[in-house]
């Protein structure tokens, strides 16, 4: 009798130990590192850019982001972001202009799950996007040059959307899909902006992260060694008259990020755009870039 109850105690602990190792065999997902996903990376690109860019020593993107959620298992949860896009161009006396500041704040929910990894979460922002500047929109009063140096840009927006994840054993790689509506109302936006910048986007972005596969378990300290994000931007109200199926209503992005093993938080970019500029009041310009930089990377699996 002794024996088949211990036989049954190590049967029942060994299939506990099992089930833990199950576990512990995939990377760990949580709504802070779900939204995490969704907000820009923090990056600087080095002066080597390829395409019609002007000229430029970096161009950096510093967003910091501060969580606010009741603990990690949270359902709901918030994040502060004080984003700020700076270039420093490559000409005499190296000058900063017109940096982007982009403070939002950004609400999340955990709305559905199945299984460790297989989750969806609805998300909306609220966010002011403008350069500090007071000088007139236009140079003259023909208002058909655009003050590039000093001239005002300004607009308050809210993007609504949502989030779903799932993993691929096969590959070993997390993936993440994002669907988004972001709305820039007509009386939010500087008056000269009217027409000419969209105030009606509908953004998707796919983006995977392939895991490490030299330890057969995750835990909080690990990270992926690659990533690839491919993201669109559709502009869907009327803007500069161009037609519904117009190709300059598209802005393409492709990311492929590296992270080394002999770096700790940051790793190496490169990245392909093609579409309308995203930098303040220089959206009228359209570029076609290749870039290559340093970018952070916080999350861990």
């Amino acid at each position: 009798m002794k024996i088949k109850v211990l036989t049954g105690f190590f049967l029942l602990l060994h299939i506990i130990t099992f089930a833990q190792d199950e576990i512990d065999s995939l990377p760990k997902l949580d709504l802070t590192k779900m939204a995490l996903v969704n907000q820009s990376d923090s990056y600087i690109t080095f002066p080597t850019d390829i395409g019609n860019l002007e000229p430029l020593i970096f161009e950096a993107n510093v967003n910091p982001n501060f969580v606010i959620r009741e603990r990690a298992d949270s359902k709901l949860m918030a994040i502060l972001t004080p984003q700020i896009r700076i270039r420093m161009y490559d000409k005499e006396s190296y000058p900063v202009q017109t940096p982007s500041y982009i403070p939002q704040i950004s609400l999340y929910h955990m709305i559905s799950e199945s299984g460790a990894l297989k989750k969806t979460s609805i998300f909306g922002k609220i966010a002011h996007h403008s350069n500090g500047q007071e000088d007139p929109f236009y140079k003259d009063s023909t208002y058909t040059e655009v003050n590039f140096q000093s001239g005002n840009f300004a607009t308050n927006f809210l993007e609504f959307g949502v989030l779903k994840s799932f993993y691929s054993h096969k590959r070993n790689a997390l993936g993440f899909l994002k669907s988004s509506v972001e709305v820039h109302p007509s009386g939010w936006m500087i008056r000269e902006m009217r027409g000419t910048y969209s105030g009606l986007r509908w953004h998707n972005s796919f983006l995977a992260y392939k895991l490490p596969m030299d330890k057969p378990f995750f835990t909080e300290s690990r990270r992926a060694r690659f990533s690839l994000k491919l993201e669109t931007s559709l502009m869907l109200d009327q803007v500069n008259d161009w037609d519904l199926l117009d190709i300059n209503r598209l802005n393409a992005t492709l990311t492929v990020y590296y992270h080394p093993k002999f770096l700790e938080d940051i790793g190496f970019f490169i990245q392909a755009y093609k579409g309308r500029d995203y930098y303040n009041i220089y959206y009228h310009n359209d570029i076609a870039a290749i870039r290559f930089g340093l970018m952070t990377e916080i999350l861990r699996f």
